[in-house]
């Protein structure tokens, strides 16, 4: 054998070798013992899965690439809103003060404009010791739970609190606070002023007459303490409203009912101690907060879009086009866009004491309820043919028992569904305009009812008689004297008033009785001016249910035959008047300076003071008897 053949057989026996290994490898050796898959099986398995490794792997690496641009930070967007200072219903002006107010309405569809926009990932929700009452709270913490139902978050930042502020806090998801900052939460509180004893002093004697034991409107001014009924009556308020402090904190914080009660009766806790107690999430600066809300979203940038929704007002009015604009924001603005064709709510706010007559633009004269407005605004819905329903937005005391009668009346007169929402207050003729809707909405804080009549005057007998005035008196007639300051009523004059009262009060409770599809004997063991909270009157059936101003206009889609989401227009109805025509109008009172500003600044409480004596003077300005609530009750 030569050296070239053996070579070429070791190359021959190498390569069957390495062949015989690679078919080893491949299955071949099991497939000849009948063990395995053939060898084109075995080939085309090997093929599927060397096709299925491939697969996954770039499956694998298209996940990781779509994880990596996740994981890159993106621009994000978070709604500010600042709560402070007052939140009126509605705007009840137009032009250079309207135009940058914000109220309850506004700033409620501004949070729900926010939960439904794409761009916006949370809010962060500076709460200021905003003055609303247990109605507007509700408003704003029904605002925030249709924020949080869209997936997204809710942030409370908070200084100094009190019990309004933290009920509204409490609604989010994450609560955060200085290390400076206090929390006040004092309980429930009823405490009636009463000034018989100054009256007397001076002279002054009340004279009044009431239907109904719980009817104390007139307490005020003709006793030192409560009855026994009015106080039974504020005891089972007071018990009411503390029951829902508690139970709104405990639903929305890991907090038991006794831990609650416990801290209520601490009063005050510190930051730390609130975060301790539970109160609280953290104690952070805002800028603390900010930044761990960056990381958290992993944004770069994370901005706060300040007033979120908010109409920007240009106010530059500098250079020659600059007068005209003052005008044009004086005249109420730039003329909306027309709005497209399509079916309307129509809101319709009582907010306010309830007088007799017109609106006028006198000295408070936007913060009451005035008959002959309110009649038209109504009658202005109901006549127009793109209103489907009607909301009537309550948040008054009461007032003329006559002008309350007149609106309750148009609400009988219209066709179309009404459905009353209550605000804060909406008792005696509150609850007068209101009984006659289709149903009655309420706040579970609403304070309602007061289903009763007073009336009567102030003698100043005594007090002529300290300054040295007299008066010597011709009369015709048994009664003349019946309205005088000089005098108590006489035997006569008393008997005609009270029978006055008394059919006032009759015509009360039959009206509410025929629209809360009562028996009288029923509707009367609720009334006698007796009071409650929404969740009491619903209980007792005064009112149907429990819910926002979003849920009324939800329930007028309703009645109207509408789909509960669909789109309408909102029609906000008595229409505002602008600030040019309150300040250049033709009539004296048109002209007036609005005082109540300076009035406050210069003495604290004055405005409020004087205010409350226009209402009463205007509210019984007129021969009648009123329906008012006993007190003016804050609720804090």
């Amino acid at each position: 054998m030569t050296y070239a053949s053996t070579s070429s057989r070791l190359r021959r026996m190498l390569w069957l070798g390495l062949v015989v290994a690679a078919w080893v490898a491949c299955g071949g050796m099991s497939a000849a013992l009948g063990e395995g898959p053939s060898a084109e099986k075995a080939t085309a398995e090997s093929s599927g899965e060397a096709k299925t490794q491939t697969e996954g792997a770039k499956a694998a690496s298209e996940k990781a690439d779509k994880a990596a641009i996740k994981a890159k930070p993106a621009k994000v967007r978070l709604a500010n809103f600042v709560l402070e200072g007052d939140l009126p219903e509605t705007v009840n002006q137009m032009g250079l003060f309207g135009e940058t107010m914000t109220d309850l309405r506004e700033l409620v569809s501004r949070l729900d404009k926010a939960a439904k926009d794409d761009s916006i990932a949370g809010v962060v929700i500076d709460i200021r010791q905003p003055a609303v009452g247990r109605g507007k709270i509700e408003e704003l913490r029904g605002a925030i739970a249709r924020f949080r139902a869209t997936g997204k978050k809710a942030y409370a930042q908070l200084e100094s609190v009190t019990t309004p502020d933290y009920l509204i806090a409490c609604a989010c998801d994450q609560i955060v606070m200085p290390e400076t900052g206090v929390i006040i939460l004092p309980g429930v509180r009823a405490e009636g002023m009463f000034y018989k004893g100054l009256l007397a002093k001076l002279g002054i004697e009340g004279d009044f007459i009431h239907m109904g034991a719980y009817k104390a409107a007139a307490e005020p001014l003709m006793r030192t303490k409560f009855s026994p009924p009015v106080r039974e009556n504020m005891t089972t308020l007071v018990d009411g409203l503390y029951d829902q402090l508690v139970t709104t904190i405990v639903k929305d914080r890991p907090i038991s009912v006794a831990k609650a009660k416990e801290i209520i009766d601490m009063g005050l806790v510190t930051a730390a101690e609130a975060e301790e107690l539970g109160l609280i999430d953290q104690v952070a600066y805002p800028d603390a907060l900010r930044g761990q809300l960056a990381k958290s979203y992993n944004a770069e940038p994370l901005v706060y879009v300040e007033n979120y929704g908010k109409k920007q007002v240009d106010t530059d009015f500098s250079g020659p086009a600059g007068f005209f604009k003052l005008m044009q924001v004086m005249m109420g603005g730039e003329a909306e866009k027309q709005a497209p064709k399509g079916k309307k709510i129509a809101i319709v706010y009582a907010v306010g004491p309830i007088i007799s007559g017109k609106a006028d633009d006198s000295l408070f004269a936007d913060q009451v309820v005035a008959s002959t407005t309110l009649v038209k605004a109504l009658r202005d819905a109901a006549d127009d043919k793109e209103v489907a329903a009607i909301v009537l937005r309550v948040d008054s005391p009461g007032g003329s028992a006559l002008a309350s009668d007149l609106i309750w009346h148009q609400t009988q007169a219209i066709d179309k569904p009404i459905v009353a929402s209550m605000g804060d207050v909406a008792g005696s003729g509150g609850y007068y305009i209101s009984m006659g809707a289709d149903k009655i909405i309420a706040a579970p804080g609403t304070i309602t009812g007061s289903i009763g009549v007073v009336g009567g005057k102030i003698s100043l007998k005594g007090l002529y008689e300290k300054i040295g005035v007299t008066t010597d008196i011709i009369q015709r007639g048994a009664n003349s004297g019946m309205f005088s300051l000089g005098g108590k009523f006489t035997d006569s004059e008393r008997a005609v008033i009270t029978k006055m009262m008394e059919d006032i009060y009759g015509q009360f409770t039959a009206k509410a009785a025929q629209g809360r599809h009562m028996t009288l004997d029923e509707l009367k063991k609720l009334a006698g001016g007796r009071i409650y909270t929404g969740r009491q009157a619903q209980e007792k059936g005064l009112v149907d249910q429990l819910g926002t101003l979003h849920d009324a206009v939800i329930e007028a889609k309703k009645l109207a035959g509408l789909a509960t989401d669909a789109e309408v227009r909102i029609e906000v109805l008595p229409k505002p008047v602008n600030v040019f025509e309150k300040l250049f109008g033709d009539t004296d009172a048109e002209k007036e300076v609005r005082l109540e500003r300076y009035l406050d600044q210069l003495a604290p409480g004055l405005a409020g003071a004087a205010r409350h004596a226009y209402w009463l003077r205007t509210i019984f300005d007129h021969p009648t008897a009123a329906v008012i609530m006993p007190f003016e009750l804050s609720v804090q």
